[in-house]
């Protein structure tokens, strides 16, 4: 962003991912997303993501009985999920939307390997 990026975050801003899968159904370690109101930022960890020319951050999350989970088992291509992974504003709406794929106990014995792919895009206002 250049020169545009010190005024950009000066104001509001959200990261959107898209997530879907690539070919075939969703058949393993389907996608789930958290409900932003039960977690709570104590649950959460900086953790570092090294690149080969930078290194950034994330979050991780630890576990907490309170915490909802959604999932999308079965997903196919034509299907897709969009979401709003960080808000930097701080009014009360939701600021972070956790996610995850996991091990589906409910997965047949020779499932696909999940094929999926996802973006990210920032969002300014």
């Amino acid at each position: 962003m250049g020169g545009e990026a010190e005024e950009l975050l000066e104001h509001r801003f959200a990261i959107v991912q898209c997530w879907r899968p690539i070919r075939l159904p969703v058949e393993s370690w389907p996608l789930a997303i958290a409900d932003s109101q039960t977690l709570d930022p104590k649950n959460f960890v900086v953790t570092e993501r090294r690149y080969q020319n930078r290194v950034g951050q994330t979050a991780a999350i630890t576990w907490d009985p309170k915490h909802r989970w959604y999932w999308f088992p079965h997903m196919r291509r034509d299907e897709a999920l969009v979401f709003k992974v960080f808000d930097s504003e701080t009014d009360g709406r939701a600021r972070w939307t956790a996610h995850t794929a996991f091990d589906d106990p409910t997965s047949p014995p020779n499932a696909r390997f999940r094929e999926s792919i996802e973006i990210r895009t920032l969002a300014f206002f």
